[in-house]
């Protein structure tokens, strides 16, 4: 009889995945480039200090110097600067009114500040982060200088970095200015050939969630140049505009292919040849050759046939077409926005702001010299929205275990008189490290740690001068470090997992409450009458009739997967979190699917609608959207008084639609949702 392995749990195994990715080598040579020279640069002009400030901005920049274009990397890195920059201005300030008590519950405001702003979106929470990290640095490290120097040194090594990212780039392809946004668009036309490839398989559902990653980043990059461009008051230029048409036409295909992966049948591979065809022309500028020949064999089969003939024209053209002025929202404003005030936002800052307060408390009564490193260990840890609280923990442990030992090691080894810029050696192999260890949070760690204790300890000898080469304070240094952060982890495992900041459904339940009214958004704008039907039964109820703009209707669509996207990050970190209790309640990632495939079955709907199906009664289709309406307000954990969430009764069951075959797909994973959330 074989033997059947009994799986780990979630929490137990969490802590052991690892990401594969390709290595970034050109963030490689700029992480080499940035905290090793500068922390250099300071130690050979005589002032360490603005050299460990300018090295810790460069390091804090460098954990988010991620691939993308030179438009997003600004975002991505430029907004994290400045919040870096403003911590330490903060953290500064305290230290020069003096250390004491008060600052437990200045890091606490700051840190509740950091912990709500983890609902704004990631690139707003990463700045929370190092806001609250350069604020307790700022707050602890004996550096010479004023506040305001002290700032403005950390933003001019992330901006050293981000020049560095704008300089080192790899050999532009084809395609001049635009290469970056138009490798995004590539990558959703590469993207929707694999979701095509695994239709009817496995891995179909796995596919359309990398489907519309890639279509989040390719909007974003473009309507980041399109935001440059009206801020510099610079007509669109028509490459610019041949793009976005390009775009458009892969938008138009994805939307066919989602009908097409919803049928589950299994395509021949010449249509997943078509797309890539597309990503090629678009990455070499040649045209795209021969495409899949038509086959009306279904609705959503005529639907992607037609959008590929689109498309064909689309990459044909040389000069755009003059399109009329298009009222579509930008797709934030299609989804509603989170405020710092929203329960989730309340409940993630009072989980960081208990943790800093307790940490800096414990350290200040145990190490009141070097208090600040428990603290910015908390930091690092405790974001509901970085990963699960207890993989996070043992990851950190043995990231720092494994920093300090080779911290220790090279202070021993080469801390001889001809060796006496070997922390700026130490701090520049860290740097380098840095972009590739984004793979494991251990990794991450352990190059994080050799770059701090750098600066840490090139700061301490210049705020005391002992001379020689002293390694014995390395060691001492390291020990230090690895009982800190055990301590760290220790009282972050156990306020962390408070019953309040414990909840998963505190955190889950409005996010995934979100993604469901944006799918029920989408789904009333589907379900919409067209404007030859008759007008006095044009809207359902209280939604005024949207008419039948696509771009609009894949905005809509687009912003129910991004929160969907939004919720399954949140499920998936909370079904990994450690649980003291198991109380009964919703499995969060099987609602998050159901939703998942409630819009893959509106899309199909929407396909088979333009393809002549027969479109619903207004009375059945209101009836449908009330019914993911009450759902939605049945998981929320803030019901609005009035829906059948406020007063405890479960949403009603879906009734069967007769006639309706547009609907009847919807309105089974609906109930089939009903019943995956246990609200019966």
């Amino acid at each position: 009889m074989p033997r059947h392995r009994r799986a780990l749990p979630a929490w137990l195994a969490h802590p052991f995945r690892w990401q594969r990715l390709p290595v970034p080598w050109a963030a490689v040579a700029r992480g080499a480039l940035c905290a090793g020279p500068l922390l250099a640069a300071g130690i050979a002009a005589g002032h360490p200090a603005p050299g460990v400030l300018a090295g810790l901005g460069s390091m804090l920049a460098g954990v988010n110097d991620r691939p993308g274009t030179r438009r997003t990397g600004i975002v991505h890195i430029g907004l994290p600067a400045l919040a870096a920059a403003l911590g330490m201005l903060l953290g500064a300030t305290l230290r020069t009114a003096g250390a004491g008590w008060w600052t437990v519950p200045a890091l606490a405001a700051v840190g509740f500040v950091s912990g709500a702003g983890s609902v704004a979106g990631p690139v707003r929470s990463t700045a929370a982060m190092q806001l609250l990290a350069a604020t307790v640095l700022g707050a602890g490290m004996p550096l010479p200088g004023t506040p305001w120097a002290k700032a403005l040194y950390v933003l001019a090594g992330c901006l050293w970095l981000l020049l560095l990212r704008l300089v080192l780039r790899p050999p532009r392809p084809v395609g001049g200015p635009l290469s970056g946004e138009r490798a995004a668009v590539a990558t959703v036309f590469d993207a929707l050939a694999d979701t095509l490839a695994a239709a009817g398989g496995p891995g179909a559902e796995a596919a359309r969630r990398r489907l519309t990653a890639a279509l989040d980043r390719a909007d974003e990059a473009l309507r980041l140049r399109r935001l440059t461009g009206r801020l510099l008051r610079r007509p669109p230029r028509p490459e610019d505009l041949l793009l976005a048409e390009r775009f458009a036409a892969a938008t138009a295909l994805c939307e066919a292919g989602v009908a097409l992966l919803w049928e589950a049948r299994p395509l021949p591979a010449r249509i997943a040849a078509s797309p890539r065809r597309f990503a090629e022309a678009l990455r070499t500028g040649r045209p795209p050759g021969r495409l899949a020949a038509p086959e009306h064999s279904s609705a959503a089969r005529a639907a992607f046939d037609h959008a590929l003939l689109d498309a064909a024209v689309a990459f044909a053209r040389e000069h755009p077409v003059p399109a009329p002025a298009a009222a579509t929202p930008p797709l934030r404003v299609l989804t509603r926005p989170r405020g710092v005030l929203s329960p989730a936002a309340r409940d993630y800052g009072l989980r960081v702001a208990v943790c800093v307060a307790a940490s800096t408390a414990v350290a200040l009564l145990l190490r009141p010299g070097h208090w600040y490193w428990l603290p910015v260990t908390v930091t690092f840890l405790v974001k509901p929205d970085l990963g699960p609280l207890f993989s996070r923990t043992v990851n950190r442990s043995a990231g720092t275990a494994a920093g300090v030992a080779v911290f220790a090691a090279a202070g021993l080894s080469l801390s001889g008189a001809g060796w006496a810029w070997w922390p700026a050696l130490v701090a520049g192999a860290g740097g380098a490290l840095l972009p590739f260890a984004t793979r494991h949070f251990a990794l991450q760690t352990g190059a994080v740690t050799v770059m701090v204790l750098s600066f840490a300890y090139v700061g301490a000898a210049a705020a005391a001068p002992l001379g020689g080469g002293y390694p014995h304070i390395a060691v001492l240094t390291a020990a230090e470090r690895i009982a800190d952060t055990f301590l760290a982890c220790v009282i972050v495992l156990l306020v962390g997992h408070l019953p309040r900041l414990a909840d998963p459904g505190r955190r889950v339940g409005p996010r995934v409450t979100e993604a469901l009214r944006a799918t029920e958004r989408f789904l009333r704008y589907v379900l919409e009458p067209g404007p030859g039907q008759d007008p006095a039964r044009s809207a359902l109820a209280g939604t005024a009739s949207y008419g039948t703009d696509p771009a609009r209707r894949r905005a809509l669509r687009r912003a129910a997967y991004r929160t969907l996207g939004e919720a399954r990050a949140a499920a998936e970190t909370a079904a990994a979190e450690f649980r003291t209790d198991r109380a009964p309640g919703p499995d969060w990632l099987t609602v998050v699917a159901a939703a998942e495939r409630i819009v893959d079955a509106a899309t199909a709907c929407a396909v088979r609608l333009d393809r002549g199906a027969r479109r619903p009664s207004p009375d059945e289709a209101e009836r449908l959207c009330r019914a993911l309406s009450a759902m939605a307000d049945a998981l929320t954990t803030t019901p609005r008084p009035g829906t059948p969430g406020a007063t405890g009764t479960p949403p009603p069951p879906v009734r069967p639609l007769p006639d309706c075959a547009t609907l009847t797909d919807v309105a089974t994973e609906l109930e089939r949702l009903r019943g995956q959330a246990a609200l019966v």
